[in-house]
């Protein structure tokens, strides 16, 4: 049976990895008292256990979807990473730093307690704090010792054998610590609170849940009866209109009927005129027109939410109020302004919003009205849900080329590798169209997917190819390296944590959670606190953070190799 299993698994190594993601959302929804797995983690456990039966798994694929991922994760946060580019994240810079020193203390102090030699506490580093890049570099320093080759041989064996046995810890206790312990130990909701931050970055609109809608609308549509006392019969539907405030007619019902209508449209005494507006307005019309009534059952009016991207010089830096008074009647009357938004952030509407070139506005009102309108503000942006894949695919080629470019620290060889390559771009070109949304949209629901499914195939990935070798170590070495593992892996991440709540004050939860994963560089754990967030207020932090420790961190594997004197011969 194992023998038939393992035969179609090397066969189709891919059916391998939508085996282990199923059956890693299915462990994560286990639920011991409060503490939940999650689906990341869960995936990662599978991975190990079904990566027993030896399936080779392309590393390419693991490359790939990790690529997706992190462009998806940089795209949602591009225009809030831009904003945050401030004082405010010297903070966060310095926790980052920390947590990277910490981390490095940690594994020289293993290693002189326990006379590690250099390469397998370079190993440690490597999966204790998650950074594989260590590897590379503490290799390449082992191969410049003026040690005999079998030597360097070995060393170099025990980095890989070390990061193996640490990593799965490595990657699932940052999880467990920062979607379960640190929330449970300050009691915090991570869901609640991404979503006080959400409102505080949106300019205090709150966040929907799936399924919910804003009931209040700005702008409504009601019916009025004309009546001949008032002061709209026999006046033309423009003329009607100068009388209104905030308001304009959109159809007119003659004899149960919807008449052909214009601005010169004569509206008459029992006539039933549909009148779009902003709320307030639309109260006072029965002192204007007439009775409210219901609109018929056949009655049917169309109108259009529009997008526009204000680039009229001439209305840079004015008021909505002042745009309204010098704009006549004849452009301006049947379209509303309802929403808009600067860099990617929600700005509250009202007479006073001082408008800026770049502005996305939306506009509501009939296709003939916003036609004309639009002319005089800038240029409509798609609705459509919609990929570019010119875009999408340019961003994933600048990401994986800026990942091969390489430089040096103190003589020390670093890259950011693909992940950070692409992070790069994905925030550029998120940061890019909300800036000019006319270039690279990505919708919502396609960068979701991309963000999801794509950590969780990497994560699926590393679990098949690293448990084998996991199993081999463990009997070779005993436990003293998995438990070394989980000290590098919990003491930084924790520790720091307080450091950063405390003496740094990083007091907003998502804020303190996020640069606990970008400190670490602990991907999986960023992932899954973004599943918990529902959001992305998370990625900020992260990326600021993030970006700090892939730098530092690869620098310890040379570091480690140089302050450690310990060899294999003379290792007992």
């Amino acid at each position: 049976m194992l023998d038939a299993v393992h035969s179609i698994l090397s066969d189709a190594p891919t059916l391998a990895i939508f085996i282990t993601v199923s059956v890693g959302y299915l462990i994560g929804r286990l639920t011991i008292g409060q503490f939940v797995l999650g689906g990341i983690a869960g995936t990662l456990m599978s991975g190990v256990v079904i990566g027993q039966i030896g399936i080779d798994v392309d590393t390419n694929i693991k490359n790939i979807f990790f690529a997706l991922f992190i462009y998806a994760v940089g795209y949602q946060g591009g225009p809030q990473f831009f904003h945050a580019l401030n004082l405010r994240t010297l903070n966060q810079l310095l926790s980052a730093f920390v947590m990277c020193l910490v981390g490095l203390l940690c594994v020289l102090t293993a290693a002189w307690l326990f006379d590690l030699d250099r390469g397998t506490a370079a190993g440690l580093a490597a999966g204790g704090l998650t950074q594989s890049a260590v590897i590379g570099t503490a290799g390449d320093a082992i191969a410049r010792l003026d040690l005999p080759a079998e030597t360097i041989k070995i060393m170099q064996t025990n980095v890989a054998v070390g990061y193996a046995v640490c990593y799965i810890f490595g990657s699932l206790g940052p999880i467990i610590v920062v979607t379960w312990l640190i929330p449970r130990i300050m009691k915090w909701d991570v869901r609640q609170e991404a979503i006080k931050l959400s409102k505080q970055l949106s300019g205090g609109k709150g966040e929907l849940e799936p399924g919910q809608f804003h009931a209040l609308r700005p702008v409504a549509t009601r019916l009025y009866q004309v009546d001949a006392d008032l002061k709209v019969a026999g006046k033309s539907a423009i003329e009607v209109d100068r009388l209104l405030d905030d308001a304009a007619i959109e159809a007119v019902l003659r004899d149960g009927k919807t008449i052909p209508f214009d601005d010169a449209t004569v509206v008459g005494v029992g006539d039933v005129v549909a009148v779009s507006g902003k709320m307030p307005g639309l109260q006072r019309l029965t002192e204007t027109i007439g009775t409210e009534v219901p609109a018929p059952a056949d009655f049917d009016l169309v109108e259009e939410n529009r997008d526009v991207v204000l680039t009229n010089r001439f209305l840079n830096r004015k008021t909505v109020a002042e745009i309204h008074a010098e704009t006549n009647i004849e452009t301006r009357h049947g379209v509303f302004i309802v929403s808009a938004s600067r860099m990617g952030r929600d700005l509250e509407v009202s007479p006073l919003l001082r408008l800026h070139t770049g502005d996305e506005l939306r506009l509501v009102g009939r296709t003939a009205d916003l036609d004309r309108v639009q002319s005089g503000l800038g240029y409509k942006i798609s609705m459509a849900p919609v990929t570019d894949f010119i875009f999408f695919g340019l961003g994933l080629t600048i990401g994986v080329l800026l990942g091969l470019i390489e430089f040096k620290i103190a003589g020390i060889p670093v890259t950011i590798g693909t992940g950070g390559g692409c992070l790069l771009s994905g925030l550029f070109f998120g940061w890019l169209r909300s800036v000019h949304p006319r270039f690279a949209p990505l919708p919502v629901g396609a960068s979701n997917y991309l963000r999801d499914f794509g950590l969780a195939v990497f994560v699926g990935v590393v679990g098949l190819t690293a448990g084998p070798q996991a199993l081999t170590t463990l009997q070779e070495y005993g436990l003293l390296l998995l438990f070394l593992g989980f000290a590098v892996t919990l003491v930084p991440t924790i520790t720091v944590f307080f450091f950063s709540y405390y003496i740094l004050r990083i007091r907003n939860p998502i804020e303190a959670l996020g640069c606990v994963a970008g400190g670490r560089s602990a991907n999986p754990a960023f992932a899954a606190l973004l599943n918990q967030a529902g959001n992305s207020t998370p990625v900020v932090t992260f990326t600021v953070t993030y970006a700090v420790a892939n730098v530092f961190l690869t620098l310890w594997g040379p570091m480690i190799v140089g302050i450690i004197t310990t060899n294999p011969a003379t290792s007992p």
